[in-house]
């Protein structure tokens, strides 16, 4: 059934990186599985107890590797030649702008998470150190 439902998604928005994917995004997939994924419950505890500063530095380092990782992505879908695919990926510029929209949110929500980390006070405090 999920192989039905992967199916159907990949045939309505032409995603054949989903069915075949290529060398360079199983390594993405498998970045997610093994970096991304373990990520998730930490970054929730950390937001959801709050004035949890220490996250500030792993979740740069995850909004970073996600949002380089979907640049190449988005690049994929706007200028690979999908003509040759045997799964018939996005042909028309709207077929493109649609796939893009869906991959999109995982480019802008780690840019914001970047931002907040950069860019929140409550993150950007240094805590000074004892002296001896």
């Amino acid at each position: 059934q999920l192989t039905d439902l992967l199916q159907q998604y990949a045939t309505a928005f032409r995603d054949p990186m989903m069915l075949q994917p290529p060398e360079w995004f199983k390594a993405f997939i498998y970045c997610e599985a093994f970096l991304q994924l373990p990520f998730f419950p930490i970054a929730a505890y950390a937001f959801l107890k709050g004035g949890c500063r220490w996250i500030r530095t792993p979740a740069i380092i995850y909004s970073t590797h996600v949002a380089t990782t979907l640049f190449a992505i988005l690049a994929h879908i706007l200028f690979h030649d999908f003509s040759k695919s045997e799964q018939g990926g996005p042909q028309t510029l709207r077929e493109r702008l649609v796939l893009l929209s869906i991959y999109l949110p995982y480019l802008l929500i780690p840019l914001l998470l970047l931002f907040t980390m950069l860019c929140n006070p409550h993150y950007k405090h240094v805590e000074k150190r004892k002296r001896k």
